[in-house]
């Protein structure tokens, strides 16, 4: 089994005023709610609001071609460390700054867990893929209003620079799409004053 991605957009200042060694269970309880459609059915796809129904705190993003897997956000960020010395600078500085807030690991610390769960004594820190407060939230919606008019313009580089094999993004139009999901996720948080959490379940 590979590693998942579950995204949330949290009301912050609730999630704050609950008590720290319930956090992580209320996250996860948004995650996967026992409300979930039957084993059979369609998956539900974009937003669903509230993730849970003991917590109209939480709303969960599902990814529309991506059946939860982390793999295609992996391979989005590795896509872009392929082209991104090839695009333009305006392109380059705003989607540098959007990846790599989300899914693009450029190497330097992430230090943004706001201290969700920092001051948990005598328990280990839960490990989460994403958490953003609503301050960086709004830059991430700022830098996406920006780079999301240039983002047809990277679509050359892709033909021009082949990205790495066995990648699961495979052209523009699958780095397209989940960027632009993406986007409506920071966008629709960032409406509300919300910010984000990315569990691995």
């Amino acid at each position: 089994m590979g590693l998942d991605i579950t995204v949330l957009a949290v009301d912050w200042e609730q999630l704050e005023r609950t008590p720290y060694a319930e956090r992580y269970a209320l996250l996860e309880d948004a995650a996967a709610s026992e409300d979930e459609v039957g084993r059979d059915a369609r998956p539900q796809e974009g937003w669903v609001w509230p993730a849970a129904p003991k917590a109209a705190w939480y709303g969960r993003y599902e990814f529309h071609h991506t059946c939860g897997s982390y793999k295609p956000h992996f391979w989005a960020g590795q896509a872009w460390e392929d082209i991104r010395g090839h695009v333009g600078q305006e392109t380059r500085e705003h989607l540098d700054a959007f990846l790599r807030e989300l899914i693009w690991d450029d190497g330097t610390e992430d230090d943004t867990d706001a201290g969700l769960f920092a001051e948990n004594p005598g328990l280990r820190p839960p490990r989460l893929l994403l958490t953003r407060p609503p301050r960086a939230v709004s830059d991430l919606a700022r830098h996406w209003a920006r780079a999301e008019p240039l983002l047809e313009s990277v679509r050359e580089h892709f033909g021009a620079h082949p990205t790495r094999p066995g990648r699961w993004i495979e052209d523009f139009d699958e780095f397209s799409v989940l960027l632009r999901e993406w986007g409506t996720v920071v966008t629709g948080t960032h409406r509300r004053g919300w910010g984000l959490v990315g569990l691995p379940l």
